[in-house]
């Protein structure tokens, strides 16, 4: 499993969002990180798939446990983790917003006709 951290890269960039940042702690595989931005559409994006992946498998291996007087808890943990992820594909719009203007397409009645379909596609939309 190579691991590479290169904050130049966009994969560095990923792992640096993800805290996979220390080369004996290593949570993902520079094929896994490249996977992600296959995957997803950015740094942000795929930075917040990592996070979810790592919240996923937090639930899966910790749950709650509570022996003597340590405890665990995944789902705790988990769920900061999914509120990180949640705020980076936030900050991914908001930026894909603002670098195009925030305008994707405008319709144009030519005629009342025109208008009129505009109308009643725009009711079927809210159905």
């Amino acid at each position: 499993m190579t691991w590479t951290y290169d904050i130049s890269t966009d994969a560095g960039k990923v792992r640096l969002l993800c805290n996979d940042t220390v080369s004996t702690n290593q949570i993902f595989s520079d094929d896994e990180i490249a996977a992600f931005l296959v995957l997803e559409n950015g740094i942000r994006r795929a930075a917040a798939l990592a996070l979810e992946t790592i919240a996923s498998n937090e639930v899966l291996v910790q749950k709650v446990i509570k022996i003597l007087d340590i405890s665990t808890n995944g789902a705790a943990e988990s769920s900061e983790l999914l509120k990180r992820a949640t705020l980076l594909r936030s900050q991914a719009d908001e930026a894909e917003i603002s670098s195009d203007g925030g305008i994707d397409f405008a319709e144009w009645a030519l005629d009342p006709f025109g208008a009129r379909e505009i109308i009643a596609g725009e009711a079927m939309d809210d159905d």
